[in-house]
C-alpha cells in the first residue's frame, strides 16, 4: 500500500490546521464585534457573505492557475495576503470599511486554500483517497473546535486587538509550514486555455452547494442563536468538531471500502435530524445533541464529497475540479449567511435552522438523483481496469 503519511503531508495538514484556526476565531467574534460597531444582523450576514462570495469570483480563476503554473505561488502569495488582511482588521472602525477589507480577505482565502487544498490532494495516494482527505479534513475539524474556543475567550480575557494580532500568528505559522513540503506537480508548458469550471463536478457542484446553505447559517447565527438562550456558543463548537474529528477518518476508510454513496446519503439524513433538533433547542443539552448530530453527519458527509469530486474529474484537472467545489462550498456559505440573515431578523432563529433542514434536503435529493448513477459508473470502469 502506498505511503500517506509523508513529511509534506504532515507539514501541511498541520499548517492547515493553524490556518484554520486563525480563520474560525473570526466566525463566533466577528458578528459580536460587527454588533459593537453599530452593525445589526443583515448587515452581519453581509459581512460574512461577502467574504464568501469574493471568493466565489476568485477561486475559478484560481484553479485554472493552479493547474497551468503549479501550487506553491499561489499558497505563498495567497498566505501572504491573508496575514495582512488579519493585521488590518485591527484598525476597522465601521462597518463599511469593513466590507472592503472582507473582499480583500475573501480574496487571500480564496488563492491560499484552493491552492493548498489541490497541493495535498496531489500527495495522497488514489487507492487511499477517502482515507487521507479524511484525516487531512481532521485538521480543518480541530480548527473548528479550538479556533471558536481561542476566539471567544481572547474576546472575554483580553481584547479584540488581541485577537486579530493571535490571528495573525497562526497564519504566519501556517505560511512558515508550508516551505518545508514537497509538491509533486510540474507545471503544464504551452498555450492551453484556462479553464474555470470542471464540468463533470457540476451535479455534486451542487449537492455541495445546498449542503454548505445550512453550514453558512450554523457558522454565522450559532453564536448569536446560543447568547440568546444563556448557552455559550464555544460548546456547541467543541462538541461539533469533537464529534466531526472522530468520525471522519472511519467514514473515510469506509468510503475507500463501500463507495462514497455508502456515506453520503445516510450522512446528509443525520444532518437533516442534526439542524430541526437545533431548531427545536432552548438549552444547553439541546444544542450539546444537536452539535453531536451535526459532527457526525457534516463530518462524514463532507470529505466523502470531496473524494467523490476527485474520483469524477480527470487527473490534469484536479485544479480546477478543487476550485469549481470550493466555488460552491463559499457560494453555499455566502448565500446562506445573507438569506439566512434575513430570515434570522424578520422570523426567529428556529425558523433558520427549519430552513437550513430543507436546503440539506435539497443537497440528498441532487446527490441522490444526479451524482450516484455517475458514481457507481466511475467504480464500475475502475474496477474493470484493475
Amino acid at each position: 500500500m502506498e505511503r500517506l503519511w509523508t513529511k509534506s503531508f504532515i507539514l501541511m495538514t498541520v499548517g492547515t490546521l493553524f490556518l484554520f484556526i486563525a480563520f474560525y476565531m473570526l466566525y463566533p467574534t466577528l458578528p459580536l464585534f460587527i454588533k459593537q460597531i453599530g452593525g445589526n444582523e443583515t448587515q452581519i450576514g453581509l459581512s460574512m457573505g461577502a467574504f464568501m462570495l469574493t471568493s466565489v469570483m476568485v477561486r475559478p480563476i484560481v484553479g485554472g492557475l493552479l493547474d497551468r503554473y503549479g501550487r506553491r505561488p499561489f499558497i505563498v502569495w495567497g498566505l501572504a495576503l491573508f496575514i495582512v488582511a488579519m493585521y488590518l482588521y485591527d484598525w476597522i472602525g465601521g462597518i463599511v470599511v469593513l466590507m472592503g477589507l472582507r473582499i480583500l480577505h475573501g480574496m487571500s482565502w480564496a488563492v491560499s486554500s484552493t491552492a493548498i487544498n489541490t497541493a495535498v490532494t496531489d500527495m495522497i495516494p488514489s487507492a487511499r483517497r477517502g482515507e487521507g482527505m479524511g484525516w487531512f479534513s481532521t485538521s480543518m475539524t480541530l480548527a473548528m473546535a479550538f479556533g471558536p474556543m481561542v476566539g471567544i475567550w481572547v474576546i472575554q480575557d483580553l481584547s479584540y486587538h488581541a485577537l486579530f494580532r493571535f490571528a495573525v500568528v497562526f497564519s504566519a505559522v501556517a505560511l512558515i509550514l508550508t516551505f518545508g513540503a514537497k509538491m509533486p506537480f510540474r507545471p503544464q508548458s504551452g498555450a492551453r486555455r484556462i479553464e474555470l469550471f470542471e464540468k463533470s463536478v457540476l451535479p455534486i457542484s451542487t449537492s455541495v452547494f445546498f449542503m454548505f446553505i445550512a453550514y453558512g447559517g450554523i457558522t454565522t447565527f450559532v453564536p448569536l442563536f446560543a447568547d440568546s438562550i444563556k448557552v455559550n456558543s464555544g460548546v456547541f463548537f467543541l462538541a461539533f468538531a469533537a464529534t466531526l474529528a472522530l468520525s471522519r477518518p472511519l467514514s473515510g476508510k469506509l468510503s475507500d471500502r463501500y463507495g462514497e454513496t455508502f456515506i453520503i446519503v445516510p450522512a446528509l439524513v443525520i444532518t437533516i435530524l442534526a439542524l430541526i433538533s437545533l431548531s427545536f433547542s432552548t438549552g444547553l443539552l439541546g444544542v450539546l445533541a444537536s452539535a453531536v448530530l451535526y459532527g457526525i453527519g457534516f463530518g462524514s458527509a463532507h470529505p466523502a464529497l470531496q473524494s467523490a469530486t476527485l474520483r469524477l474529474a480527470r487527473p490534469d484537472r484536479k485544479g480546477v475540479a478543487n476550485a469549481s467545489l470550493a466555488t460552491a462550498t463559499d457560494l453555499g456559505i455566502g448565500l446562506g449567511a445573507i438569506m439566512l440573515g434575513w430570515v434570522s431578523q424578520y422570523t426567529s432563529y428556529s425558523f433558520l435552522f427549519a430552513v437550513s433542514a430543507v436546503t440539506v434536503a435539497f443537497s440528498m435529493l441532487v446527490f441522490t438523483f444526479f451524482v450516484k448513477r455517475s458514481l457507481k459508473t466511475n467504480l464500475r470502469l475502475t474496477s474493470i481496469d484493475v
